[in-house]
């Protein structure tokens, strides 16, 4: 069950990094919800970074909406990245 949450989790934070990113990003919902997961876990690294394990360590299953916050603000950056890297690639 935490396996089907953490996809639905993934999907609307992905979704919701794509509607605050500008510009278009080709990719399928599997792609938006490892975007979102991915997301997560960055925001959830920064947020341990910055704050420090106090934060990080309230629970396992825990929807705060400052983890919510942080796993959009890390989805964005991932998808920043994705774009970057993804940007640059040419079929010759």
């Amino acid at each position: 069950m935490h396996i089907l949450g953490f996809l639905v989790f993934g999907s609307v934070v992905g979704l919701v990094a794509r509607a605050i990113y500008p510009g278009p990003q080709p990719m399928g919902w599997l792609a938006t919800a490892a975007l979102g997961m991915i997301g997560s876990l960055v925001g959830g690294l920064l947020g341990r970074a910055i704050w420090g394990s106090q934060v990080a360590s309230q629970g396992s299953w825990n929807l705060t909406p400052g983890g919510l916050v942080s796993s959009i603000v890390g989805a964005i950056i991932v998808l920043w990245a994705y774009i970057a890297v993804a940007g640059r690639r040419r079929v010759v």
